[in-house]
């Protein structure tokens, strides 16, 4: 993994009804950012434009000074992990994992020894031969975020990985989130309405709002700073 630099420069997309209207931000080398706001407000989109799912949109998109807004998302060095998983349900857990690394090319020794370190790093050796729909909510995601990792993306998309999850559990992941990015260093972006999760979580925190990015600031003065009405009554200040 090498942490990268990403730099959107009036950036906009437009899906259906929905618009994501010009935004500008960079996220710094190695950071958890968040991306806060209601349901609706484009969270996603921009996660996914960051992927790369929508080319040919007005815009660009740097990763480490590199303009990536016409690359494939498979050449990005992205890792994306859904809110809903995603698991191939016909493939028993280590399967799904490995598939990233099998599409990819590696030998069968080397899909072997990454999928067996990633389980062993997120404790789900025990259940390698099930299925996902025997897993629980916890098991499930941790399947999803080894298989995000297999190919040791320099960027890790989150969209709303705990909204699913019982507190106790989003507080286990928390922390199996941030071994991981001590361990890896990679850049993290996630998405979330969890005002205590961004702040728990994140160096700063971007608050998206019908599709248009209204404020960035620190995580621990998310409650603090002075921001304008809007953004004031979504944080239930007024």
């Amino acid at each position: 993994m090498n942490p990268c630099k990403i730099d959107i420069q009036n950036f906009s997309v437009k899906r259906g009804t929905f618009t994501l209207k010009p935004l500008s931000l960079s996220i710094r080398q190695g950071e958890i950012f968040a991306i806060l706001g209601r349901t609706g407000s484009g969270k996603t989109i921009l996660l996914e434009s960051i992927a790369g799912m929508y080319p040919g949109n007005q815009g660009t998109i740097l990763l480490d000074g590199t303009d990536v807004t016409q690359i494939p998302p498979a050449n990005r060095s992205i890792g994306f992990l859904y809110q809903d998983h995603l698991l191939f349900p016909h493939m028993k857990v280590r399967e799904n994992i490995s598939y990233g690394l099998k599409m990819h090319g590696y030998s069968k020794k080397q899909q072997k020894e990454r999928t067996e370190k990633l389980m062993e790093m997120l404790s789900i050796t025990q259940i390698k031969d099930q299925y996902p729909g025997t897993l629980s909510g916890g098991e499930s995601q941790r399947t999803a975020l080894a298989r995000a990792l297999a190919l040791n993306p320099d960027v890790l998309l989150l969209d709303e990985p705990f909204s699913a999850l019982d507190p106790a559990m989003r507080q286990t992941l928390y922390k199996e989130l941030l071994k991981i990015y001590h361990k890896y260093k990679c850049t993290i972006i996630f998405v979330t309405h969890d005002f205590s999760e961004a702040r728990q979580l994140a160096h700063r925190i971007g608050i998206l709002l019908d599709g248009e990015l209204r404020a960035v600031v620190d995580g621990k003065d998310l409650m603090t700073h002075n921001f304008d009405s809007e953004v004031e009554q979504f944080l239930g200040r007024k």
